[in-house]
């Protein structure tokens, strides 16, 4: 009796709730009308791996580079012009210098698929310019894990510690570990011992914050980040938990260790969905109420039927997430069905997906006829790319990044954890425009934390493809370039722009990654040609109507 009145409760300020959202969300979202989009005619991808190909992909570029280089004749100005707003095709035209390096870049891209890889990569050396405003890595030490390699101080700090814990006097433990970590952090059990100490001490979150940052100067120490996930694990922070550890055997494939994390991330993963299902079960009677209160206000039985359908949804899992609320994104969306464009994503796509662990999802890329540089991932697989990110990237690698990174999300469950995080949410504004789970994945919010791993485990999978390991940095490069009074709409909702590129390129310094593979120019060219005429194509019948 006592946990149907808390549940009535919780309805109750669900329905307060819904009555702010809605009046918020219906007077800064006005309804916007999606015109159908005409199959478009499908093209065949040319083919890039034989030279033949490659020279004629090469002449084909060289004249449409020349072509958009050449001023055309002045045309004659009306009496009465409307305002024209700028789109795709009044983009500035190509400078001599610009062609050049293009070209050049299609001739290391055809050397480097060629298989002579010393030839590409002095020609990609003499384009791209260095990391030059980027700081230098700080030099780490190498790990130490065994106290007799410490210097006399340090062993001194550790025996102290030993005797503290003896003794069980807590100052004499802790003081001399703090000490330890601070001027010795090459010391890895040292970190270990502080945060176990701390938690017994009933510190635990100063024990997480021990571990995080030393897991984040020594990530490939698997004795580290066991500590971590544990630790994660004990605090019921299960989803992080997983995450750590899914992060460790993706990251490390090589370590002998790495079937052993990827075990504990599916482990952690399944405590989540387990304490997740028993908070649905609990908020059940919540959402039945919620759902009586859309019927109530529109009418409709779709409303409690929805509620059921969110609920059984979170219950099944990511990948029911995902394939229900990509169902509605298609139809909402009009997504573009060229077989030329979409055979292209779709190659990129799953090669990324082949290398990121997470075997058990559909991976499927959908593209969205929108001019602005976006893109945005379900739990589960489906990628949503906007056209516009393939007209405004300079290259395979660079949407290859930004794919990357999507991808990374749903590898690390990231989309999930913040769904079933406002599930109650999501069933208040399903009545609403782009309402719903939906709306709700549309406007995803991801930690700055979440940023971070997607941005270093998409560099991971572009570079484990072959691409050019500078792509995602490059795409932001490309976006910082663009933008002129406001950033584009990707980049606006993922924090700290700048301060990534330069992370970026520290993670491709510190880690040895390749700046000098395929890059991919000669081909992306010939496909963003495609999605620029698709995109004018679009405008000229929404003009008519």
């Amino acid at each position: 009796m006592k946990r149907i009145w808390k549940s009535l409760l919780l309805a109750c300020n669900w329905v307060v709730l819904s009555v702010g959202t809605s009046i918020l969300i219906i007077l800064t979202q006005p309804t916007a009308n999606i015109s159908a989009q005409e199959p478009a005619a499908s093209t065949t991808v040319e083919t890039i791996n034989s030279p033949s190909s490659e020279t004629t992909n090469i002449q084909k570029l060289r004249e449409a580079l020349q072509r958009s280089s050449t001023p055309e004749a002045p045309q004659p100005t009306p009496e009465v012009a409307e305002p024209k707003k700028p789109d795709l095709a009044e983009e500035p035209k190509l400078s001599p210098q610009e062609i050049a390096r293009q070209l050049k870049f299609i001739e290391a891209d055809r050397l480097y698929l060629a298989g002579q890889i010393p030839e590409a990569q002095k020609l990609y050396r003499e384009i791209k310019e260095p990391f030059a405003k980027t700081d230098p890595p700080q030099e780490r030490k190498a790990a130490i894990l065994d106290p007799t390699q410490l210097s006399p101080g340090g062993k001194v700090y550790w025996r102290e510690s030993e005797a503290g814990i003896v003794t069980k006097l807590q100052t004499r433990t802790l003081v001399p570990l703090q000490l330890l970590v601070e001027q010795y952090p090459e010391f890895i059990p040292g970190h270990i011992r502080y945060a176990e100490v701390l938690k017994q001490y009933d510190r635990p979150k100063e024990a997480l914050d021990i571990l995080e940052r030393a897991s984040s100067l020594y990530p490939d120490q698997p004795e580290l980040i066991k500590a971590r996930i544990t630790a994660l694990a004990g605090e019921k922070k299960w989803m992080e938990a997983s995450l750590a550890a899914r992060q460790f055997a993706i990251l490390n494939p090589q370590d002998p260790q790495a079937p052993e994390f990827a075990n504990l991330a599916e482990e952690n993963l399944k405590r989540y969905k387990s304490h997740i299902q028993a908070e649905i079960r609990g908020n059940f009677i919540g959402n039945i109420i919620t759902g009586a209160l859309g019927y109530a206000v529109t009418g409709s039985l779709l409303g409690p039927f929805t509620v059921l359908d969110s609920s059984i949804m979170l219950l099944q899992g990511e990948e029911a997430i995902g394939e229900s609320v990509a169902k509605q994104a298609k139809k909402q969306l009009n997504v573009i069905t060229d077989e030329a464009v979409l055979g292209y994503v779709n190659e990129i796509g799953q090669k990324l997906a082949t290398v990121g662990g997470r075997n058990e999802f559909k991976y499927e890329f959908f593209v969205i006829p929108e001019e602005s540089l976006n893109a945005f991932a379900l739990p589960g697989g489906k990628i949503f790319i906007n056209a516009g990110a393939i007209a405004k990237t300079n290259s395979e690698a660079e949407l290859a990044g930004l794919i990357g990174h999507e991808l990374s999300h749903v590898v690390l469950s990231h989309g999930f954890q913040l769904v079933t995080q406002g599930n109650l949410i999501s069933n208040v504004t399903q009545y609403l425009p782009l309402g719903g789970t939906i709306g709700q994945l549309f406007s995803l919010s991801y930690s700055r934390d979440m940023e971070r791993q997607a941005d270093n485990l998409g560099t991971r999978l572009i570079v484990a493809t072959g691409y050019a390991a500078d792509g995602l940095r490059n795409l932001m490069v490309t976006l910082k370039k663009q933008q002129k009074n406001s950033l584009p709409s990707w980049l606006s909702s993922h924090p700290g722009g700048g301060e990534r590129v330069s992370d970026l390129e520290n993670l491709i310094i510190r880690s040895s990654y390749n700046r000098y593979a395929y890059e991919g120019v000669g081909r992306h060219a010939e496909i963003q040609a495609r999605v620029k005429q698709l995109l004018k194509e679009k405008k000229a019948r929404e003009e008519k109507k």
